[in-house]
């Protein structure tokens, strides 16, 4: 028991060391110009598709959920990250937006083998956000990227649509985060989509609808996910504004349109429900709770130092 809690102790030690060592301006004499140049190549990325923007978000999620925010999603191997069954609806888009704003940073000489695929898809995340309508925040770097990258790391660290409030808080209490961060962090569902082999357990049940599910909007999905449909076919997380950051996934929830059961039962739990009408009725609350969220998220399991490398190729270790 004495050498668990000693683990415990220093696990804790190095993941604060770790992340002490992030700061705001680490780039501010190798590469001054980083956000900016990042923060071009993802407008032009996003112009040219609004996939970015919900792609980068989940991208970013899935990374540091797994192994920490390290980039390993990126890497490319027989037995990657991302060929785990959770990683492999992650978007074209989301790696790709980071690739060419990669690429962007190191056609600067100055910049070139600088910066790392990690603290890269950190800002572009923050951009796509900010581009989308939702806040734009200060995002710490310094993180290098990891060089290991395996399917086996991904099973049970990422959450499922049918999962319990319970469930939710014990897995995002694993890498630090609270229930309200863990509340905040979903609402990053008012972007993008789903497919309907998802949540198709919801709107056809033994007993017919879920019945946490507004029976109006679960009709709608029948119709646009019949039986036997191609359960790929996607599906707007936010039915009322799918395209724009903000609070409104709170107030779907309170009138229960949370597309997957792990969202509404944000709503239908009393234990996180306050929270669920705070952010509903204060967009201002929801961004600053999301920014607080973001910024605790993006510390998770980071390498700093020489504990990892800056990898010139993002899908491939040095």
């Amino acid at each position: 028991m004495k050498k668990q809690i000693l683990s415990l102790v220093l696990l804790s030690f190095f993941v604060a060391t770790s992340y002490a060592q992030l700061r705001q301006n680490f780039y501010q004499t190798s590469c001054p110009n980083v956000e900016s140049i990042v923060r071009s190549a993802v407008t032009k990325k996003f112009q040219q598709t609004f996939v970015t923007a919900p792609g980068t978000l989940r991208l970013f999620f899935h990374d540091c959920f797994v192994r920490g925010c390290d980039a390993s999603v990126f890497l490319s191997n027989p037995n990657a990250e991302r060929d785990h069954h959770d990683d492999l609806s992650l978007a074209g888009d989301g790696f790709d937006t980071v690739i060419k704003a990669k690429a962007a940073v190191d056609s600067n000489p100055n910049c070139r083998n600088k910066v790392s695929c990690a603290d890269i898809l950190a800002l572009a995340t923050r951009d796509v956000v900010a581009l989308t309508g939702g806040p734009s925040y200060k995002v710490e770097l310094g993180r290098r990227d990891g060089r290991i990258s395996t399917k086996k790391s991904v099973q049970h660290k990422l959450p499922h649509a049918d999962f319990t409030l319970d469930q939710l808080n014990t897995m995002f209490a694993f890498h630090g985060l609270s229930q309200t961060d863990m509340i905040a962090l979903s609402g990053a569902h008012t972007l993008g989509f789903s497919h309907c082999g998802q949540f198709s357990k919801r709107i056809y049940t033994k007993s017919g609808i879920d019945r946490t599910l507004n029976t109006k909007y679960a009709l709608q999905l029948r119709q646009m996910c019949p039986v036997n449909v191609d359960p790929r076919i996607a599906i707007n997380m936010d039915p009322t504004t799918p395209r724009t950051f903000d609070n409104v996934y709170y107030q779907n929830l309170q009138q229960g349109k949370g597309l997957f059961s792990s969202d509404q039962i944000l709503y239908t739990d009393n234990r996180s429900r306050p929270t669920v009408n705070l952010f509903a009725s204060n967009n201002n609350a929801f961004n600053q709770a999301f920014v607080a969220a973001m910024t605790k998220l993006g510390r998770v399991g980071v390498l700093t130092g020489n504990q990892g490398e800056i990898r010139r190729d993002c899908s491939r270790v040095n």
